[in-house]
């Protein structure tokens, strides 16, 4: 199980290029990758965006790449052509305007261009494999972290499962006293009312049929283990379950709640609030898994 947040950050020199690439995501319903390149970068976002899928299916993640050249790729180149048109038209001019002055070596060289750090042309394929390197080493990382809060998150809801199905098994115990104490009530009723009606007229045992069925709640004690047995399987799945759970905890809060209206005793009622409660925090943790 993964986290939807993390962090994750991986350089790579190459080519006389440094490579570094920071990912970080956070969660979102869905897949969400915003990329920010530099211009020379740009074309390689359909193949980033790809690797980064590969590796994450849930949240909104933002990546930010750049580069820059190593001091061992940096070297001055000389334009000795450019040079040379200087010289040539600064003779030029102090000849027309008679100005007499010594030209120097240093003058040449600070003439605009004539000077200047090589820039070779940059081919965004040629860069991909350092970008590719420094990016699998940002997503490892990534994926690292999302495991490690994935791991927490796991332990956490299956302790509260455990306190679901705790209060589902006191539930299942205490629904036969409810139709049983119904029944004794009824009959306490109309003996303290003085009405001639046997204890075994048809209409009290219909009644008391008709309670039973209203109050049943057998079937969504049932369908609630199913949920928890999916809900406990897939927190050791080894695929993204976020919406998984998502959806199992949205269902078993369909079912405590049909319990809860369809309870008719306070231990019943009590224990679908305790319930409840711990579903929702539950259903708040559950938004932060991939």
């Amino acid at each position: 199980m993964r986290s939807m947040t993390g962090y994750g950050r991986g350089e790579h020199v190459q080519g006389g290029f440094k490579f570094s690439v920071e990912l970080n995501s956070v969660n979102r319903k869905q897949s969400d990758i915003s990329i920010k390149l530099p211009a020379e970068l740009e074309e390689l976002e359909p193949r980033i965006r790809d690797a980064i899928n590969a590796h994450v299916s849930r949240g909104r993640i933002n990546a930010v790449v750049a580069f820059h050249r190593s001091e061992a790729a940096e070297h001055v180149e000389l334009d000795t052509a450019l040079a040379k048109a200087y010289l040539r038209a600064i003779q030029k001019l102090q000849k027309e305007l008679k100005l007499n002055g010594t030209l120097t070596l240093d003058t040449i060289l600070r003439a605009p261009g004539v000077l200047k750090l090589a820039e070779s042309a940059l081919d965004a394929d040629a860069l991909w494999p350092g970008v590719e390197s420094a990016l699998r080493k940002a997503l490892e990382r990534l994926v690292k972290m999302r495991e490690k809060e994935g791991k927490h998150l796991a332990a956490d809801l299956a302790k509260r499962l455990d306190l679901l199905v705790a209060g589902t098994a006191t539930i299942r115990s205490a629904a036969p006293e409810t139709v049983k104490r119904y029944r004794e009530q009824l009959h306490a009723r109309i003996k303290e009312a003085g009405l001639a009606v046997p204890l075994d007229d048809e209409r009290l045992a219909k009644e008391v049929v008709f309670f039973a069925d209203r109050c049943d709640i057998t079937e969504e004690l049932t369908r609630l283990d199913s949920h928890f047995q999916q809900f406990r399987a897939s927190l050791k799945s080894a695929e993204p379950v976020g919406r998984t759970l998502d959806f199992l905890a949205q269902e078993m809060n369909r079912e405590i709640n049909t319990i809860g209206s369809k309870a008719n005793a306070a231990e019943i009622s009590q224990q679908v609030v305790t319930m409840k409660a711990e579903l929702e925090r539950i259903r708040e943790q559950v938004q932060n898994i991939e």
